[in-house]
């Protein structure tokens, strides 16, 4: 049965995957980045660099995927240009390149054929999606299509996004949940680890290697944790010190700011970074929408500060929804300008601040559906007084399982 594992390619995958929207690296600002995310279903878009006109490519079309992005990455660039209204146009201005982390690839190519078990060492070591091609129908009449536009680049669906690249080629991704899914229909490969608790798996990270911050502490001092997240595909622990007498080593969990949260809300939550304390952030992002209450202290704060550029947001974005109001159905928004993004009700409140959480008698089977039924990557693991003890990712779960398929394969 392992070998039957081992020998699946991500073309199994695929089946019934949309093709990725895309933005050009070329000529896409951060301006771009934000109309197309609003106008998206999904929380992200990917980054292209295309180069076909390229002699080195040797005639053959050279499309790259740079990274991918979301609106938590556009918050937390834009939190930092608070002083005046001239610094954040040109933060719009700027390239989308901006928005890609730098430290290392999110995304990385592959082809269909590739082995489920190479994904699988691609995420983890680092990973976050697999570009695959899609092998599209009707070719010939796609690329009549391409030449009437007569584009070398990535075809504009305003004048930055698309699904579809030279000769028709489309791709798209594999993500770590769906790796994890695909497995579970062939859990019992795995036997006897799905029954095992986390704690006997030695599956739990330790605290050491959590990313956290202090539920009083500023939210702004926050941003680079918060984008260290987006890196990992984890969450930020809000977390209080003082549980039980040990109060160097043991922390309370009392919630999370997730990046999944922050890209359910539209640019004006950089405001909030950069104004609030991160237990206010967690609760001006929730999934029911920011309370009237910290919309004020976020604005008198803004003014307090002198923060021109972040108020000149806030008014322009009011503005805009204040004059739209009456065109839309009132059920499909919320009262506030901070969920502005196209993602439906049902979707925001799916993603709330409170922590996702197992305890370390838990079976791993129990804590990859709780994953999946949830939608995140990680769970937190706390002890019987909610104090955080670690968390379990699908990346931890990819290395027990690829461990076993070795050993299972070396035996036969």
């Amino acid at each position: 049965m392992a070998l039957a594992i081992l020998s699946h390619e991500v073309s199994d995958l695929c089946i019934g995957k949309p093709p990725l929207r895309c933005l050009s690296v070329a000529t896409a600002t951060v301006a771009d980045a934000i109309a197309a995310l609003k106008s998206s279903d999904e929380p992200f878009l990917t980054v292209w660099s295309c180069n076909h006109d390229d002699e080195k490519t040797d005639g053959i079309d050279k499309c790259e995927c740079l990274g991918k992005i979301c609106m938590a990455d556009v918050i937390c660039y834009l939190s930092k240009f608070d002083s005046n209204v001239l610094s954040l146009s040109s933060a719009f201005d700027a390239s989308v390149s901006v928005l890609i982390p730098k430290s290392r690839p999110l995304v990385v190519h592959v082809q269909s054929s590739c082995k489920l078990v190479e994904a699988i060492d691609l995420i983890i070591q680092g990973a976050q999606n697999l570009i695959v091609p899609i092998q599209t129908r009707s070719i010939t009449k796609r690329r009549q299509q391409q030449k009437l536009l007569n584009r070398n680049v990535v075809v504009s669906l305003s004048t930055t996004t698309s699904t579809t690249h030279k000769n028709s080629l489309q791709f798209c991704w594999i993500t770590q949940e769906d790796i994890i899914r695909f497995l579970l229909d062939s859990i019992s490969v795995f036997s006897p680890l799905p029954s095992l608790s986390i704690s006997d798996l030695g599956v739990i990270n330790s605290t050491h290697n959590i990313l956290a911050v202090d539920y009083h502490s500023s939210a702004a001092c926050a941003v680079s944790v918060i984008s260290r997240a987006i890196l990992d595909n984890v969450s930020v622990a809000v977390v209080d010190k003082g549980c039980d007498q040990e109060e160097d080593s043991r922390i309370a969990l009392i919630g999370e700011i997730s990046p999944m949260t922050l890209a359910c809300c539209d640019e004006t939550a950089a405001a909030a970074v950069a104004t609030l304390s991160a237990g206010d952030l967690m609760t001006y992002i929730d999934g029911s929408g920011p309370p009237e209450s910290l919309v004020g202290v976020v604005r008198n704060r803004l003014e307090d500060k002198r923060m021109a550029g972040l108020i000149s947001l806030i008014d322009s974005l009011s503005s805009f929804s204040g004059s739209s109001s009456d065109e839309e159905s009132p059920a499909g928004r919320t009262r506030t300008s901070s969920y502005g993004r196209s993602v439906s009700n049902a979707a925001r409140m799916a993603r709330k601040s409170v922590a996702i959480v197992c305890n370390r008698k838990s079976s791993l089977m129990a804590v990859m559906i709780q994953a999946i039924a949830h939608r995140v990557s990680y769970v937190w693991v706390i002890d019987e007084d909610g104090c955080l003890i670690g968390m379990v990712t699908f990346v931890d779960i990819l290395k027990l399982f690829r461990e076993f398929l070795d050993g299972d394969h070396n035996h036969n």
